[in-house]
């Protein structure tokens, strides 16, 4: 019950500091996991050395990126911070994960054009709006119809990265795609309410 309670107190004060729902759901993940690996203590019984141990772990024995290791650090680092109200020492002790330097993959476009080509109705629409309005998979699932302005071919992007909305175009490709869906969905739901409308 405690520790439901306390990670209850993070998810407050994640929502309070408007903080994406991926972020919340980030953190409050690491957070659980540093409990675990600690064999349930409570975080106020712990402190700077237990922080060390559990990040040198993830880099030592399950080898995380770096980006991963930092990602869990803030997510703790905020637990003690905003939650707890603690301060940590300064966690010098930490045996950083190796940052990658690997030159990041990108399709080129006749690749991209070959794996829409595999796929079919809403996920083929989900990969067009992902890859030509550069949408995050989060956002693309989180859309609505409000959302989409078809006359000037854009598309909000509410509470994104940094908890900000952003405006980027609608593809030329998934318009016509994207307003027949509409109008399928549209369809269903009118048939759905006509079912449950009494005699």
């Amino acid at each position: 019950m405690a520790k439901a309670r306390l990670l209850d107190v993070v998810r407050d004060r994640i929502r309070v500091k408007h903080y994406s729902y991926r972020t919340e759901t980030s953190y409050l993940g690491w957070i659980r996991r540093f409990i675990r690996f600690h064999r349930g203590r409570h975080p106020r019984e712990m402190g700077g050395p237990e922080v060390e141990q559990f990040l040198s772990y993830l880099a030592t024995e399950r080898n995380v990126a770096a980006s991963t290791q930092n990602q869990a650090l803030s997510a703790i680092l905020f637990l003690y911070r905003e939650a707890l109200e603690i301060d940590l020492p300064w966690l010098d002790g930490i045996v950083r994960a190796k940052r990658p330097t690997r030159i990041p993959v990108v399709l080129s476009r006749d690749e991209v054009r070959r794996i829409l080509a595999q796929l079919e109705d809403t996920h083929w629409l989900a990969a067009s709006l992902l890859y030509g309005a550069g949408l995050r998979v989060s956002e693309c699932l989180r859309l609505r119809v409000k959302d989409l302005d078809f006359a000037y071919r854009q598309i909000t992007v509410r509470d994104g990265k940094g908890a900000k909305d952003r405006c980027t175009m609608l593809p030329d490709s998934a318009l016509e795609p994207l307003q027949l869906h509409l109008k399928r969905v549209r369809a269903r739901f009118d048939a759905d309410r006509a079912a449950r409308r009494p005699g």
